[in-house]
């Protein structure tokens, strides 16, 4: 039986915010940590896959120890990224209302520093921030680190992986005394070893994923081969597939996002990329496009989608298969939240097919094949492709009117239904797709 967050020993106040905004039942994570935090005093490591809840479970018994009357910095959280960092921050506001409420302030990159130092100068009980510029002020000797009682590092395991010596910096500032709250998706060899050197004797130990299965659920994980040539062909088969739902593709590199959505962009599928060299403006700008529904696919490296919790994401695609188990589990975990399903492709080539039993291994998960289209249906879904592309095509507004009328005279004793055979006929022939080959798939579609 779920409980209810008064029993969790939230304050009045807060619950009512959480009513507001018609949160009413705890998740697992939160009813596990938040009585933890709010009632002992040890350090905590909470293990949580994302979409749980955790950002829910630091956040309110954060907001409830402040002494909102001590005019200090109190409480640090660390984000390995600028749009974690943010979602986390907005939490902050949603849930402190409007009374008694702390001053929380944003750290990140693509603000200027000077405007972020001007801010701290009002007294701050909370910071949110990315290690780099959280680092970058403090040796500008504009923050004082030393007085915070809580440290809260979240998504432990990327932060370690992408900003190892900031982070080991910024620890060597902080005070011993601090209590420190961990959560990570996964419970590497690396974060262990950060647990035992930094962190106290005494830490309690919170795992939601006892069930590893259950991390995965709703999550339908499948896999297709491809060879090199027809790669993008059968990707944009699928995504024709899924039109009108959102969904997330992960690239292994910057370069190969750029590359990926420039394609997406040709065949005028409604696309956007973040990566970590675009500017701050930019990537807010197709994230909101992205959170709003403007956009339906995002192609992504790991480390910007880091954060992204969109309700009913459809799909995952991994492009290009993870390195390591830590890195499948947060892709796959963008999709299937909050209750919902979803489904992870992994689009492979021949010679990586022995990795897929060492990540069911691994995770604990099985792996389906997804049946490839065969070439005559990638034709045909390029045929439909071209058609889109020409549907979406502005029209040129520089051509003479005179040559204009020229073209229409030539057209002008066809039919509609005359001219678009005619321009399928001309295109067909031109892709050397043989009309009844093209008639038998067609038929075959329809059955």
């Amino acid at each position: 039986m779920s409980k209810s967050f008064s029993s969790l020993g939230l304050s009045t106040s807060l619950q009512d915010n959480l009513a507001k905004l018609k949160i009413t039942i705890p998740t697992e994570i939160q009813e596990k940590v938040i009585p933890v935090v709010l009632n002992e005093t040890q350090d905590v490591v909470a293990v949580a896959q994302t979409g749980t809840g955790k950002t829910a479970a630091f956040c309110l018994p954060l907001l409830q120890l402040i002494n909102v009357n001590e005019a200090k910095l109190q409480a640090i959280i660390l984000s390995p990224t600028r749009e974690l960092g943010q979602q986390i921050y907005s939490n902050l506001i949603s849930f402190s209302g409007t009374i008694n409420t702390p001053s929380i302030v944003p750290l990140f990159g693509g603000v200027p520093v000077k405007s972020q130092i001007e801010q701290l100068k009002n007294g701050t009980h909370i910071i949110v921030a990315t290690p780099g510029r959280l680092l970058d002020i403090i040796k500008r000797d504009a923050l004082d680190v030393k007085t915070i009682n809580y440290f809260i590092l979240d998504e432990a395991d990327e932060m370690f992986t992408s900003h190892k010596e900031d982070l080991s910096l910024i620890l060597r500032q902080v005070p011993k005394t601090k209590r420190t709250l961990l959560f990570t998706a996964t419970l590497s060899g690396v974060i262990k070893q950060l647990i035992q050197n930094e962190m106290s004797k005494q830490v309690v130990h919170i795992d939601t994923n006892l069930d590893t299965n259950k991390a995965h659920h709703g999550i339908e994980h499948q896999y297709v081969v491809v060879e090199p040539i027809e790669k993008l062909n059968v990707l944009l088969h699928f995504l024709n597939t899924k039109e009108g739902q959102q969904g997330i593709i992960f690239c292994k590199t910057k370069a190969a996002v750029n590359k990926l959505a420039k394609n997406l962009a040709i065949n005028k599928f409604s696309s956007g990329a973040i990566h970590g060299s675009l500017t701050q403006g930019i990537r807010d700008r197709i994230m909101g496009q992205f959170r709003a529904g403007y956009i339906d696919i995002l192609v992504a490296t790991d480390l910007a989608a880091r954060g992204i919790d969109i309700k009913n994401l459809a799909y995952v695609v991994n492009y290009h298969l993870p390195d390591t188990y830590d890195a499948y589990v947060h892709r796959s975990g963008r999709t299937a939240r909050a209750g919902a399903s979803g489904l992870a492709l992994s689009v492979i080539q021949e010679d990586e097919l022995q990795d897929i039993p060492e990540f069911e291994q691994e995770l604990d998960i099985i792996f389906k094949a997804y049946k490839k289209a065969d070439a005559k249906s990638l034709e045909l879904n390029n045929t439909l492709i071209w058609a889109k592309k020409i549907f979406k095509t502005k029209p040129n507004k520089h051509v003479p009117e005179d040559f204009k009328a020229q073209v229409k005279t030539i057209f002008h004793h066809l039919t509609k239904e005359e001219l678009v055979d005619k321009i399928l006929s001309n295109y067909l022939s031109s892709q050397n797709i043989k009309l009844d080959d093209t008639k038998t798939v067609i038929k075959k579609k329809k059955k």
